[in-house]
């Protein structure tokens, strides 16, 4: 979900064009924006305050959040310290300078709330800024974009930790009760953001959020009410990683997210990024965790850097290292490399029925899948592994997916030179050595005691 490629394979790792139902820019663009903190961020008044994007720097251009290759997102999620359940409010992002189409509801916090809220964003880099006459917003809301001058990219957070220690001391006390995965319709339970069977080389770093843009450029919250009045209007989102797995591979495996009450929007839930990793902290027993090689965690000199590796791994919840070689990006390529090419076969016939989040990169979500994971491949450098990557995606002369080839390799670490459709032939008959490979989503004790 990265930095955008020439080569159209890696360009859909990117997903910074996800959802192209909002209007867009194609001139050339300002990949890198700020993103204005309100004061007081976790107050009810300073969550329906919308978020202002502008130029980080203006002399690249402007930012818009209708073009679709600038556009930011915000998710916060509260826990209640007296029912110890989680809610959610997608707070709006407008442009510097304007006003929403409608006014954000202000929500009802319970009273002592810990809140935190997280930042996707569909370019490159996203700058958190505080407000000229706030200019400690930051601090005081434990906001994190990175380490000093080498900002994470498109994902950040503030608060993140102590909401992570109050959801979890909830669930120790068994005040707060995870949903169990559940079991997706190939026979694994249900994928998470941690299983190698869908992350990327940088998973867990959007969220999955939507809002509305009207014909005349406004936005609006994506509530029931602003659906109903606002003729026209279009959802658009920022769904990868988080909303690539609630909004497209759940559907199609059968499988539902963890969601929570959303406060904007009476009586509705949603799906949040703090939601995803809990459950898969709760439930996954060999979790796919960011690796030292991930490109939002390298420094400013492309070097790998265990603090900065060590303060994305607090925003989700993920646990911390001492060194480098804890957090293996060789060892991260071979799962990956390993299971998730299994998962596709597995998958394949669902997947190919389910629509693809990104038409113009994949036409169907199995051959976006597949070009999304050889862009990880190629992004983590997993050939300098010796890890050999068994995808081999065909495109057309527009550069869309069209059609994947996957050869499996046999228990014996031969080749069996099936490709996609004869190894999924070969796991519905239940032969060994096609897709029988340990993997993050087996079916284990944890999901069932």
């Amino acid at each position: 979900m990265k930095r955008l490629r020439a080569n159209v394979v890696t360009a859909t790792v990117c997903l910074a064009i996800l959802l192209a139902v909002g209007p867009g820019i194609l001139a050339a663009q300002n990949m890198d924006c700020s993103i204005i903190v309100p004061a007081n961020p976790f107050t009810a008044q300073g969550l329906a305050t919308p978020y202002q994007l502008t130029a980080t720097d203006p002399g690249n251009g402007p930012c818009h959040e209708a073009n679709r290759n600038q556009s930011a997102f915000v998710q916060a999620a509260i826990v209640d310290p007296a029912t110890h359940q989680i809610s959610v409010y997608n707070p709006l992002v407008i442009d510097v300078g304007t006003q929403p189409a409608v006014a954000p509801v202000i929500p009802t916090l319970p009273a002592n709330a810990v809140v935190a809220i997280w930042f996707g964003y569909n370019g490159n880099n996203l700058t958190q800024q505080a407000p000229a006459d706030a200019p400690n917003t930051l601090a005081d809301s434990h906001c994190v974009n990175g380490t000093d001058g080498s900002v994470f990219g498109q994902f950040s957070y503030c608060n993140a930790v102590a909401f992570f220690a109050a959801a979890n001391e909830a669930i120790d006390r068994r005040q707060l009760q995870v949903p169990r995965r559940g079991i997706a319709n190939d026979g694994r339970e249900c994928p998470t953001v941690r299983s190698f069977s869908i992350v990327d080389q940088d998973q867990s770093d959007n969220l999955p959020v939507t809002y509305l843009v009207t014909t005349d450029g406004l936005f609006a919250q994506n509530t029931a009410a602003n659906a109903a009045s606002l003729t026209g209007a279009r959802k658009f989102g920022n769904p990868s990683d988080n909303g690539l797995l609630d909004r497209f591979v759940d559907p199609a495996l059968g499988c539902t997210p963890w969601k929570g009450a959303d406060l904007a929007d009476p009586g509705q839930v949603l799906p949040a990024l703090p939601l995803n990793e809990l459950q898969a902290r709760s439930y996954v027993e060999s979790p796919a965790l960011i690796p030292a090689g991930d490109p939002m965690v390298l420094d400013n000199n492309g070097n790998p850097n265990v603090a900065k590796l060590n303060l994305y791994r607090q925003g989700v919840d993920q646990p911390q290292v001492h060194w480098l070689g804890q957090a293996s990006t060789d060892s991260y390529c071979r799962s990956m490399m390993r299971q998730q090419p299994a998962a596709l076969v597995r998958r394949r016939t669902q997947l190919t029925s389910a629509p693809s989040p990104v038409a113009d990169l994949g036409n169907n979500l199995f051959t976006f899948m597949a070009a999304r994971l050889v862009g990880s491949y190629q992004i983590l450098s997993c050939e300098s592994f010796g890890v050999q990557n068994p995808v081999t995606v065909t495109t057309d002369a527009n550069g869309v997916a069209t059609a994947a080839t996957i050869t499996l390799p046999n228990h014996d670490g031969g080749r069996n030179g099936r490709d996609a459709a004869a190894g999924a032939a070969a796991a519905q008959a239940g032969v060994a050595g096609s897709t029988d490979v340990e993997d993050s989503d087996a079916i284990s004790g944890s999901a069932s005691d």
